[in-house]
């Protein structure tokens, strides 16, 4: 039976520059060359390592590690070919990483996927979901700040009659994205969700104590909701209402 051929991706900005180029003052623009062969601008001697901060073009074939490389998002998402000699400074380490000094950049796609496959849920969860919940999370601790620290450690220690531990849940789900190579699509996810409580409550009127839990533990609220749509299909409510903090709410705010 013949191999599916692998697919590889690289992540840009908007402009579809590769970061580290631009950094390096040799930018290769991924978005004018669709079709086209690139040769690296300066590439390295040593194969493979590191002489200037973009010595060869970084790519990946599980598109869940794509952005490891970036400090942004949104990105740009590109299937690339490699070209000419290829390499991998670590195969047990680094086994969907690949290294080279010339690409063809066949096309972009979406970019959703960087965030693992369920990335279109992620993103609602960060942008429409989190928004108005951080609220809600710096209200109830602003109300019953004693109640909420025993909540929380019960969900932290011992879970629920449905759900296991949130320690537990988070060990679970770091692991998988381990597995499933999508160590770099989490970190990402969870960067997004601590941004979201920021802008959320960065206009309200809380209390210092509420923006503590804000800052802190509602952090892991909006992460563990985020992480939880990331395996939504993965685990079951065992799992995935651990993560999303069942039994955190205040009596009042679980009514509601």
């Amino acid at each position: 039976m013949a191999r599916k051929p692998v697919t590889w991706y690289i992540a840009t900005p908007a402009d579809g520059i590769i970061e580290v180029s631009r950094h390096a003052g040799t930018p290769v623009n991924l978005a004018d060359n669709v079709g086209h062969v690139v040769d690296h601008p300066k590439p390295c001697t040593h194969l493979w390592f590191d002489e200037s901060p973009f010595s060869y073009f970084r790519m990946v074939k599980r598109v869940g590690e794509a952005l490891e490389d970036t400090g942004i998002w949104p990105v740009r998402l590109w299937i690339v070919e490699p070209l000419g000699e290829t390499g991998n400074r670590s195969q047990h380490h680094y086994p969907y990483r690949l290294l080279s000094h010339q690409i063809r950049v066949l096309e972009e796609t979406d970019a959703h996927p960087a965030l693992g496959p369920s990335g279109l849920d992620v993103l609602d969860v960060v942008q429409q979901q989190i928004p108005e919940q951080a609220v809600r999370w710096a209200a109830d601790w602003d109300a019953d700040p004693e109640g909420m620290r025993q909540r929380e450690w019960n969900w932290a220690q011992c879970g629920g009659r449905g759900c296991t531990s949130g320690r537990r849940a988070e060990s679970v789900a770091l692991t998988m994205s381990h597995v499933r190579r999508e160590s770099a699509a989490q970190t990402w996810i969870e960067h997004l969700a601590r941004r979201a409580v920021d802008q959320a409550l960065s206009d309200t009127n809380a209390s210092m104590y509420a923006h503590g839990y804000a800052y802190g533990r509602a952090y892991g609220r909006a992460m563990g909701h985020a992480v939880a749509a990331q395996h939504q299909t993965r685990f079951d409510a065992y799992v995935l209402d651990a993560l999303r903090g069942s039994g955190l709410d205040s009596p009042a705010s679980a009514a509601a």
